[in-house]
């Protein structure tokens, strides 16, 4: 059994994975923690780290970035593993977060979609094969309450790509107060904030007189929480070190 501390319990994506928790065996929800206290749920939900009673092995954290030092301070002072699922991090959090995980195990990914890190390895054999004959933008949808834009998963994506071909890109998020023809080395970032979209994100690739696309589409937000629950169970017990969703595919 892993025993589980919910950071952001009260959250649509909290609750989400409180959702999914109800129908595993080997994972319990033990307490939460939220500004919101009130109780939704067979588990007490604190406002204050330091008031929980009850045990707990891995912390997944699905709050905001403005409690993130707290988080990440508590993870390191109890020596608890923590799945950090919040987007909208900051370069210098994430370098704070790589810091602690020399004290705490911790895993990050920008998205915790089985299949969106499917799709990331897809697109990294594509920009390898095609290295540079193929133009490439990233369109990624959200709906109109995301803080953030692009979304991390499609930073995630261009960091991939990034890292798979043989030259130096140049990421551009908005072409309209540019006239010029696209360069080469270009990756085009574009996002769509509209509605109740879950979360979409296309990887084209275009080239003369053909067009790839690669595509993931989630339609409800227990995708991210079934991933998030299985990344809890991966870092039970786990030694300190930064750990990510490649890491749980390929020792699962």
């Amino acid at each position: 059994m892993t025993n589980i501390l919910l950071s952001g319990a009260n959250g649509n994506m909290g609750r989400a994975v409180t959702r999914t928790v109800e129908n595993n065996d080997k994972v319990k929800i033990t307490a939460g923690y939220d500004i919101n206290t009130v109780k939704n749920s067979d588990f007490p939900v604190y406002n204050n780290l330091d008031e929980v009673k009850e045990p707990f092995d891995v912390i997944i954290d699905f709050s905001h970035p403005s409690v993130f030092d707290s988080i990440l301070e508590f993870s390191v002072k109890t020596k608890t593993p923590a799945v950090i699922c919040t987007t909208g991090l900051s370069g210098e959090q994430i370098s704070k977060m790589k810091a602690a995980s020399k004290k705490a195990p911790i895993f990050f990914s920008a998205n915790m979609s089985l299949g969106v890190n499917l799709l990331i390895d897809l697109v990294c054999k594509a920009a390898k094969l095609l290295d540079g004959s193929f133009d490439i933008e990233i369109i990624e949808k959200h709906h109109n309450q995301k803080l953030d834009a692009p979304s991390g998963t499609a930073l995630a994506i261009a960091d991939a790509i990034s890292d798979a071909v043989s030259f130096d890109t140049e990421y551009i998020y908005d072409r309209h107060n540019v006239r010029k023809k696209r360069d080469k080395s270009e990756i085009g970032i574009h996002a769509v904030r509209g509605g109740t979209i879950v979360g979409e994100h296309d990887v084209i690739f275009a080239g003369n007189d053909e067009i790839i696309e690669i595509k993931h589409s989630a339609s409800s937000k227990e995708v991210f929480a079934v991933g998030a629950v299985k990344a809890a169970v991966f870092m039970k017990g786990k030694p300190c070190g930064m750990y990510d969703m490649k890491d749980l595919i390929e020792q699962s």
